[in-house]
């Protein structure tokens, strides 16, 4: 739980300059996707879980969960005016992984 509040102040003060492509690696942005993304993570392992999957069973699909609403998020932006981003996927396998590592250490 304490890595998900690591990620959570890390970058949350202020956004950095956004480089030349305007699309920075690091910001609120990128730790607001990470977060979001070891909660979706979290939030699907448990539902698994919940209906009788064993670990492996519920690991591999709350990773497909987490990876298919990260990737439908910037599919929305595409369509809808927002800003799809690569690194935003980027982050939000991060926060998947860090999901992944903290349900390990409470499902055990």
């Amino acid at each position: 739980m304490h890595l998900v509040f690591v990620f959570a102040l890390w970058g949350a003060p202020a956004d950095r300059p956004a480089p030349s492509g305007g699309d920075p690696w690091f910001g609120r942005d990128k730790v607001l996707h990470a977060v979001a993304s070891a909660a979706v993570q979290g939030a699907a392992h448990a539902a698994f879980r919940a209906r009788g999957a064993d670990y492996g069973a519920a690991s591999r699909g709350a990773a497909a969960v987490t990876l298919t609403v990260g990737a439908s998020k910037e599919w929305w932006d595409r369509h809808r005016g927002g800003d799809p981003s690569l690194r935003d996927l980027a982050w939000d396998a991060v926060g998947g992984a860090a999901g992944a590592v903290l349900v390990r250490q409470v499902d055990r």
